[in-house]
């Protein structure tokens, strides 16, 4: 314990000197400290969300020491600056692989918990991750109505590190704690309040009085002073409370496969329930360490940092472009994908007009809509009067009649060209000079899609991901013509409707499906050597896919599959693999979901699919079609099942970088965890490469380079000049190499 005499001992945590009590450099992300009426009010000031680097948390401890050495000063009260208490530890801290100093928890104990002068939190907006937990420290918590609070830290493979692992089950019970901690959901104030979690609520008028009140109360021992790290009255009995780690442990190895950062998070929490809340600290911080050495960690950091950079694109958001609003937005097609598109418009506010072909496919995609309203009213994501305001700003119509009021609009038709022409050339003549005119092809050449138009610079590619009201990436597709203008305006709009935009080059597949053609030709190549499918989606499903190879191709439907697969063949015949399996799928309706059966039978309204005998022979004949030796033969097995499948797709992930298809390599990498469901702790192809190293990558692909020559499959496997200059030198591939001609 700190001493009680107006003292503080050698400082926890490294301290500036040369900081003063009344205020610190404002210029620099620090904390502010004023004493005013007995009361020492820290500010913590780092916009916008207040994050706690290193040197914002040595001001608040700095802050904190000559507040308990001053005899004017009888408690204090922490805050902080605009809306947001604090947002937690500074992510790029962790970006940058500095460790986290383990004296912040001792700080956390000797200055805020047990200093000398009671601490109280006024929160408002939110406390997540370390600021909650710096909240948690204090003696007493004040929040707004609005106020969140959370530890959300398994998000980023990192378990919490500043005492949330002992304190918040101290404070709200274990069943709560763990399940706040395992989910990475934060609570409202009301909530928070009901739990235990905080103490008060005020108005944001009222927060800083109330707080002051609080604190100037338990100074005056009119309030008990509480220490959340030794507090038992929360906690259930000890054998309720391993009952509930023990069930918590088999939900997170059931929901989290192969992830350590659950198991390490309760390893904490269960240490300080046998042993007590400062013995817990050391396995915290134990645990952290551990946690923040996995790969897992670093995966899922860049993930979270490459979510945020899409926003930031060469030449289009460095400027003084300023993106206009996208008020009113025509959707034509009412598909499943048209319909998608529309009813992510119209719950954000946005009109849109749906147009059809005929009076049947209007009202089809108009119910489509409809249920989709339905649905996010079932799921509390709107109530049932935003979904009939959302129904009211929706117009049909069979024709371009009011076309001319429109800011965008997204073509959702067949994947044809001519017929897309067709629209794009109508488009021209209904639409204002200065209307956005977007196709929503997955594969098409946008160029080629408005060759029948003098609309070029205002002709962009859309590519929505299904169900397009609830994927949350959009693929903004930029011809060599479309103007940087246009680029932005689309970008703002996909974020007003809650995408995360990656702003692409044109050419075949665009980035998401381009990258990806090689995962699909690899597993068919592989049930050509003579491997299950079925084994082959268990591998892959066991490495973080949502879906093996051929359970998404049953999904999607065997012919999309066939049809995107030929325009991969046609521009790249030199590395691709003609996959047969997919025409005798097609020759005998085995299309998947669509047909009820696929590579696997569907029983009526289940998804859940059953291996499909009536493949069997299929595949025989596939095999025969294709020649190949077998897996046997070419010393294949089980175990290079997922290399032999994501190589591949690192090798063309490398391919795009070179071409300047994206704008750097996290673009693609959160393109593919975003629109493919790659893994987000192995943080898409590039990061991946760099994880499992990129000289084993080129070694294994040169491998197989080597044994499929023979059978004229050498160019499958041939490494990219970028993956083996990068293996060569060893700079990450991950660094990219600058934005090329194409975007």
């Amino acid at each position: 314990n700190a001493p009680t005499d107006g003292t503080a001992n050698s400082p926890a945590y490294p301290l500036s000197q040369s900081s003063t009590l009344i205020q610190f450099n404002q210029d620099s992300a620090m904390a502010q400290c004023s004493v005013e009426g007995g009361i020492a009010l820290i500010t913590i000031n780092n916009p916008p969300v207040n994050a706690l680097a290193p040197k914002v948390l040595t001001s608040i401890f700095e802050a904190l020491r000559k507040a308990h050495a001053d005899a004017s000063v009888k408690a204090v009260v922490i805050t902080g600056s605009a809306k947001a208490f604090s947002a937690g530890f500074d992510i790029n801290e962790f970006a940058s692989g500095n460790a986290l100093d383990d004296r912040v928890n001792d700080a956390f104990c000797e200055l805020v918990e047990s200093g000398p002068k009671p601490a109280v939190a006024a929160v408002s907006g939110v406390a997540l991750g370390g600021g909650c937990e710096l909240a948690m420290a204090c003696s007493a918590r004040v929040a707004t109505p609005t106020a969140k609070l959370g530890l959300p830290e398994l998000q980023l493979g990192i378990i919490p590190g500043f005492g949330g692992t002992q304190r918040l089950p101290r404070l709200v019970g274990v069943q709560q704690a763990v399940q706040m901690t395992l989910t990475s959901k934060p609570i409202g104030a009301a909530q928070a309040l009901k739990l235990g979690l905080v103490d008060a609520i005020a108005e944001p008028t009222q927060l800083l009085e109330k707080a002051k009140e609080l604190a100037l109360d338990m100074a005056a021992k009119r309030r008990p002073r509480l220490s959340s790290l030794h507090r038992t009255d929360k906690l259930e009995d000890f054998g309720a409370a391993m009952q509930i780690i023990e069930f918590a442990r088999a939900q997170a190895a059931k929901q989290a496969k192969g992830l350590q950062h659950p198991q390490l998070y309760l390893d904490a929490v269960e240490a300080g329930l046998r042993r007590g809340g400062p013995v817990g600290l050391d396995a915290e911080a134990e645990a952290f360490a551990k946690a923040a050495s996995l790969p897992a960690h670093k995966g899922l950091v860049y993930t979270f940092l490459a979510r945020t950079s899409t926003q930031k694109v060469k030449g289009i958001t460095d400027g003084q472009l300023k993106a206009r609003p996208m008020n009113t937005v025509a959707v034509l097609g009412g598909g499943l994908m048209g319909s998608g598109i529309a009813t992510a418009c119209l719950t954000v506010g946005i009109k849109v007009i749906l147009k059809e072909v005929n009076d049947k496919f209007l009202q089809a995609g108009i119910q489509r809509i409809e249920g989709n309203l339905k649905a996010a009213v079932r799921k509390k994501l709107l109530t049932e009067a935003k979904a009939a305001d959302a129904r009211g700003r929706l117009t049909g119509t069979l024709t371009y009649n009011g076309f001319d009021s429109v800011d965008l609009v997204i073509e959702a038709a067949i994947e044809n060209v001519k017929i897309k022409q067709q629209i794009f050339a109508d488009l021209e003549k209904a639409c204002r000079k200065d209307a956005i005119l977007a196709t929503n092809t997955s594969t098409i050449d946008i160029e080629l899609v408005a060759a029948k138009t003098d609309a070029q610079d205002r002709m962009i590619g859309a590519h929505f991901f299904s169900p397009a009201h609830i994927m949350p990436l959009l693929e903004i597709v930029r011809s060599k013509q479309t103007s940087p203008q246009v680029v932005l305006d689309v970008m703002k709009f996909g974020a007003r409707i809650g995408k995360t935009c990656v702003v692409v080059g044109n050419c075949t597949g665009f980035a998401v499906n381009r990258v990806f053609f090689p995962y699909n030709q690899a597993a068919c190549l592989l049930v050509d050597i003579g491997f299950d499918p079925y084994t082959v989606d268990k591998v892959i499903a066991g490495f973080g896919m949502p879906l093996g190879p051929f359970r998404l191709s049953d999904l999607v439907g065997a012919d999309i599959g066939l049809h995107v697969g030929s325009n991969f063949l046609e521009e790249w015949p030199d590395r691709t693999y003609k996959a047969y399996i997919f025409k005798l799928m097609n020759d005998h309706k085995l299309l998947g979901e669509k047909t009820g059966a696929g590579f696997y039978t569907f029983e009526k309204d289940k998804r859940r699919g059953t291996p499909n005998p009536a493949v069997a022979p299929l595949i025989e004949e596939s095999r025969k079609q294709s020649g190949l030796p077998t897996a046997q033969e070419l010393g294949l097995g089980p175990k290079d099942i997922a290399d032999f499948i994501f190589f591949p797709v690192i090798n063309e992930a490398c391919r795009i970088a070179e071409e300047g298809i994206v704008d750097k390599p996290s673009d693609l990498d959160i393109s593919t965890v975003l629109g493919m469901g790659f893994p987000a702790p192995r943080g898409g192809p590039m990061l991946y490469g760099d994880l499992v190293g990129a000289k084993h990558v080129v070694a294994r692909l040169q491998e197989w380079e080597k044994k499929f020559a023979p059978v004229g499959l050498a160019g499958f496997f041939a490494p990219s000049a970028y993956l083996k200059e990068r293996a060569a030198s060893g700079t990450p591939l991950t660094a990219g190499r600058g934005a090329g001609a194409r975007l």
